[in-house]
């Protein structure tokens, strides 16, 4: 069986960040990279081309197919940031409603600005995601 075809690079991240554009963007993600770092305790690592996640964990499905991702992250996407932090496991509605503008995918939340978010309320989400995926997978520092 095949693994995840997202996998960590050798790339640095603050080179990555480097290149962010526009301004705007670049600064908030590098806001973010300093909002991941001191909620995880986990050093960043670039997972394919544009991903920066922070921790890792290994699952096992039943079908047989494993592989090793991200426990969370983002990334600066020119429309929004893609932030990576619902494991998908259970419902952070409550937390959510209290977060600010966004819109939700599958297991991401999208945020334009992070003018339009509560930073305190990002990190409990943070903290609440890593938790959560802690119940299925071991979460493992980068």
């Amino acid at each position: 069986m095949s693994g995840n075809k997202t996998q960590p690079t050798d790339v640095r991240v603050a080179d990555f960040l480097q290149q962010v554009e526009p301004g705007r963007k670049r600064d908030e993600a590098r806001r973010l990279d300093a909002i991941f770092r001191k909620t995880t305790g986990f050093a960043p690592v670039m997972w394919g081309p544009s991903v920066i996640g922070y921790g890792r964990y290994h699952y096992v499905y039943a079908s047989g197919r494993e592989g090793d991702f991200l426990a969370n992250g983002f990334s600066p996407r020119k429309s929004a940031h893609s932030i990576y932090i619902l494991p998908g496991y259970a419902d952070f509605g409550d937390i959510l409603g209290r977060l600010g503008k966004h819109k939700t995918g599958k297991s991401c939340l999208y945020v334009t600005k992070l003018a339009d978010i509560d930073e305190d309320v990002l990190r409990e989400l943070i903290r609440a995601g890593l938790a959560d995926l802690a119940t299925h997978w071991p979460v493992m520092p980068t």
